[in-house]
């Protein structure tokens, strides 16, 4: 299994991604960049159930990380919201950010 980013962290329950609703199925990395082959504590902040996600790809602070298989065109959603759409498929604890995710608005 992966070893956590930071072992300080893991020892203090400190989560590495947070995702705002059980809906969600992106997480936002809000500790420093995590490594690919983390295994990433997440928080879920809507009802403070919480998860891991082995993380697939190096990503950096304050992007996404899937939750889920996401297929070409699957709507992203992040704060329990519509937030844009894939322009390019991503499997669970791959990086989402714009170079494969898109606003619906133009």
């Amino acid at each position: 299994m992966a070893v956590l980013e930071s072992a300080s962290a893991n020892k203090a329950g400190i989560p590495h991604v947070l995702a705002h609703s059980p809906k969600d199925n992106v997480a936002v990395v809000v500790v420093e960049g995590l490594k690919a082959g983390t295994k990433a504590l997440g928080v879920v902040t809507e009802d403070n159930s919480s998860f891991t996600v082995e993380v697939k790809d190096d990503i950096p602070i304050g992007h996404k990380v899937a939750l889920i298989d996401l297929a070409d065109g699957t709507t992203v959603i992040k704060y329990g919201q519509d937030v844009g759409r894939l322009t390019a498929a991503a499997a669970k604890g791959r990086h989402v950010h714009t170079h494969n995710m898109k606003t619906k608005r133009w």
